[in-house]
C-alpha cells in the first residue's frame, strides 16, 4: 500500500499527530503536500535516482519531503541533526546530494557548510536559503507523471571511522505502491495495520524510526511523532492519543523505569499492544520490568540499516528464552560462522551472517562491502552470537568495539582519529563503558606526550579540543590517563584489555 490510497480510502483520516500540539494531518492532506515535494524536485532539475538530503529535525512536513522523494524515485539522505558542518559536508559530497533542506533550528550548522548544493530551510530563515515553504506552496497537487518508487540512502559510521553511505538493492517493482518485506513483516509478525496508533519517540533521521513510521502509513496507521523523548511526555502521549504501538530503545525503557512511582501510576498505558524495541541489545532486569508494567507487549527484533537480515522475538517467546533476539524471519537465512566462513552447529559462538540473493553495498566503499562478506557471499553486520537448537539467536558482542549510546551508534576510530592530533596527545583507544541510564558512554583513555602532565586540566582541554569537531554524541564522557596502552609489536592495540576493565573483567585503568 502507500499513503496515496490511504488519501482515496480515508482522506481525513490522520496520517501524523504531532505528540506535543495535537497537530494533526490527514491522508489527503499528506498527499497533496507529497505531491507538490515531488513536482518541485522534478522542477529542480532532480530525476529518478537522484539525491536529496534532509537535515530536518522531527516535523511533519519531514513526511511530506520524504513521501515526494519516494514517489518521484529520488534517493532521500537523512542526515543527523547533531552533526557538526564538516560532518554533515562530507555526506553531502560522499552520498552526490544535489539539493537539501534545513531545520532552521539548525541554522548555525547549515550556515558553515561548504558544500556546493542547492539550499533551502524550513520552519524559518537560514542566510543563503530559500524557504521550502513557498517553493512548495508554488507547486500543483497533482502527482508526477513518471512516478517510480525512489528509497532511503542513509549513512552508518563506518571501521575507519567515516561514515558510510548504504546503498540497498532497488525495489523489484518500480511501482511506487509496491508491498516491502517490512511492511509485510510489521503486518504479519507485529500486527501492524489500518487500526495502529504509533508513537515514534527518536529522530526520524536514524534508520529505524523513519522506515517504521513509513511503513504504519503505508498500513494506513497513524503516527504519534515527538519533537524529542522524554519519559513522562511519552507515557502522557500514549495516554492522551491510546497509542497501541510504537518503538523504542532500552534507554527509554530505562528513563520511564526510573521515574517515580506515582508518576509511572498516573498515566494509563493499557492501550500498548505492541512495544517493539531495537538498536541496542536490553538488559534482561529492564526487559523483565517493562513486561510487569505493560504486559507481555515488549517486542524485540534485531536487523541493520544494511537490510540483510531480520529476526525478531515476540515477549511471550522471550520469557521463555530471556536474552534472545529471536528467529530469522523473512527471505534471508541466519548462519554463526567461525573465521574461516564455515556454518557452526548450535550454541557455538561466532560471527553472525544472513544469506540472501539480494545485498546491499557501501557506496563508493568497495573495500567494505567486500569485508562484510564472506567466501559464500553471505554478509555479516559484524555481531557475534549464537543460536539454540530451534533457531533463536543470542548476540554475545557488538561490532568491532561499537558503542552504543542510548541507542546511537558510535564508533570509536573516529574520535582517536581526531584525539591523536592533539599535540599533547602520544597514543589513545576510545573504548565504551557501563552507564546506568545511556547503556555505555564513551572513555577516552589517553597516553600523554612525554613531559605532560595528567590531570583534569588536561582532560577539560581534550574536551574542548573534540567538541570543536566533533558532534556532541561522539565527545567523550570521560577521559582517562594512562603511561603506556598496551600495544603488540607490530602496533596493533589490544583494545579488549582496556575495554575490558570498565566491564568488572579486570582492574579499572587509574
Amino acid at each position: 500500500m502507500h499513503p496515496v490510497r490511504h488519501a482515496q480510502a480515508t482522506p481525513d483520516k490522520p496520517a501524523i499527530i504531532v505528540a506535543e500540539t495535537g497537530e494533526a494531518i490527514s491522508y489527503a492532506q499528506l498527499n497533496a503536500r507529497s505531491n507538490q515535494a515531488a513536482q518541485w524536485f522534478r522542477a529542480e532539475g532532480l530525476r529518478p535516482g537522484d539525491r536529496v538530503a534532509l537535515f530536518m529535525e522531527n516535523t511533519a512536513d519531514y513526511f511530506a519531503l520524504v513521501w515526494g522523494a519516494q514517489r518521484s524515485g529520488l534517493l532521500f539522505v537523512a542526515v543527523s541533526s547533531k552533526l557538526t558542518a564538516p560532518e554533515v559536508d562530507y555526506i553531502l559530497a560522499d552520498s552526490g546530494a544535489q539539493l537539501m533542506v534545513a531545520s532552521a533550528a539548525l541554522g548555525q550548522v547549515a550556515d558553515a557548510l561548504t558544500a556546493p548544493i542547492q539550499r533551502y530551510s524550513h520552519g524559518g530563515s537560514i542566510a543563503g536559503f530559500a524557504p521550502v515553504e513557498a517553493a512548495l506552496d508554488r507547486q500543483p497537487h497533482t502527482p508526477v507523471p513518471d512516478e517510480s518508487a525512489g528509497a532511503a540512502m542513509l549513512y552508518s559510521s563506518g571501521t575507519t571511522g567515516r561514515p558510510k553511505g548504504i546503498r540497498r538493492p532497488p525495489p523489484l517493482d518500480p511501482a511506487i505502491d509496491a508491498p516491502t518485506p517490512l511492511a509485510m513483516i510489521a503486518n504479519l509478525f507485529f500486527g501492524l495495520g489500518p487500526d495502529t496508533i504509533y508513537l515514534s519517540t527518536a529522530p526520524l533521521y536514524h534508520a529505524a524510526p523513519l522506515a517504521w513510521t513509513m511503513t504504519v502509513q503505508m498500513l494506513g496507521g497513524t503516527v504519534v511523532l515527538m519533537h524529542h523523548f522524554d519519559a513522562e511526555a511519552a507515557l502522557a502521549a500514549i495516554e492522551r492519543y491510546r497509542c497501541n504501538a510504537g518503538q523504542f530503545v532500552p534507554t527509554h525503557f530505562v528513563r520511564m523505569l526510573k521515574l517515580p512511582d506515582a508518576v509511572r501510576q498516573r498515566h494509563d498505558v493499557s492501550s500498548m499492544r505492541c512495544a517493539i524495541h531495537a538498536a541496542a541489545p536490553c538488559p534482561v532486569p529492564v526487559k523483565r520490568a517493562m513486561i510487569d508494567w505493560w504486559g507481555p507487549v515488549i517486542d524485540e527484533y534485531y536487523a541493520g540499516t544494511e537490510g540483510n537480515g531480520f529476526t525478531a522475538i515476540k515477549a511471550t517467546e522471550w520469557l521463555e528464552r530471556p536474552g534472545s533476539v529471536g528467529r530469522c524471519i523473512g527471505e534471508a537465512k541466519l548462519h554463526i560462522c567461525d573465521e574461516g566462513g564455515d556454518a557452526l552447529a548450535p550454541r557455538q559462538e561466532g560471527l553472525v551472517f544472513f544469506e540472501a540473493e539480494r545485498q546491499f553495498e557501501y557506496h563508493n566503499d568497495p573495500a567494505r562491502t567486500a569485508e562484510s562478506r564472506n567466501r559464500h557471499g553471505w554478509s555479516t553486520l559484524g555481531d557475534v552470537g549464537w543460536i539454540d537448537e530451534d533457531g533463536y539467536l543470542y548476540l554475545t558482542d557488538r561490532k568491532s568495539f561499537m558503542i552504543i549510546s542510548g541507542g546511537v551508534n558510535i564508533y570509536p576510530q573516529e574520535i582517536e582519529n581526531h584525539l591523536v592530533t592533539h599535540p599533547s596527545v602520544a597514543d589513545v583507544a576510545v573504548v565504551g563503558a557501563p552507564h546506568d541510564e545511556m547503556g555505555e558512554q564513551v572513555v577516552a583513555v589517553v597516553q600523554p606526550m612525554a613531559g605532560i602532565a595528567a590531570g583534569p586540566a588536561l582532560a577539560d582541554e581534550l574536551t574542548a579540543f573534540c567538541r570543536e569537531s566533533l558532534s556532541g554524541v561522539k565527545t567523550p564522557r570521560r577521559i582517562d590517563f594512562v603511561e603506556e596502552l598496551p600495544r603488540h609489536a607490530t602496533g596493533k592495540l589490544y583494545k579488549r584489555l582496556i575495554r575490558d576493565r570498565y566491564w568488572g573483567k579486570e582492574s579499572r585503568i587509574v
